[in-house]
């Protein structure tokens, strides 16, 4: 690599503005195939088995997003239902948080917020049978999003692991993803923050 396309420094601290501008230009191209990276981990995913399921972490996104289409909701809450355990692969304990890091940047604040806790709303169907508190949920019960995070879990979430299920393939959704992640990344007007639409 030659030295006009490096840096100066080894240590952070002691770059230039000069250093700083070189690298925010030769990060664009990087940040403008986030989709493409996001694509292909959810086809990974295809070869990634939910170990004891019917069906592979990749077909229950799609499931999930399928029936979101299919219910008539709009990009950010399918992109949210395609990728809400996209960080299941490498963080399962808190895959939640993970996941919606990921979309954080580009889709409305009350969307990130249900694929963020969609995990502790997913216990009422199971937690009792570990002994855990089935019912923890309920300490979001004022959030505004509460009952959106709720139906999410319900409607897409925890129906999406059945392999009858004639969901839409990954082609299907390109497009809404494309067009998600080259949005402008935290702009208020796409995140519209504190406002809460509810799910469709």
């Amino acid at each position: 690599m030659s030295s006009d396309t490096t840096v100066s420094f080894t240590q952070m601290k002691y770059g230039t503005k000069a250093d700083y501008e070189m690298l925010a230009e030769l990060e664009k191209p990087y940040l403008a195939h986030t989709a493409e990276r996001v694509l292909a981990e959810l086809a990974r995913q295809g070869d990634a088995t939910l170990e004891g399921y019917k069906i592979t972490r990749l077909e229950h996104a799609l499931q999930s997003a399928t029936r979101a289409m299919k219910d008539g909701a709009d990009a950010d809450w399918i992109v949210g239902a395609l990728l809400h355990d996209i960080g299941d692969g490498l963080a399962p304990q808190n895959h939640d948080r993970i996941s919606a890091e990921v979309i954080r940047p580009f889709v409305r604040e009350e969307v990130t917020w249900v694929v963020e806790h969609h995990g502790i709303f997913q216990m009422i169907y199971y937690g009792h049978h570990y002994g855990w508190d089935k019912n923890a949920r309920d300490e979001f019960k004022d959030h505004p999003a509460f009952h959106a995070c709720s139906a999410f879990c319900e409607r897409w979430d925890q129906s999406s692991f059945d392999p009858a299920y004639s969901s839409e393939p990954l082609d299907t959704f390109e497009p809404i993803v494309r067009e998600v992640f080259s949005r402008k990344a935290y702009d208020p007007a796409v995140l519209l923050p504190g406002e809460y639409l509810g799910m469709p």
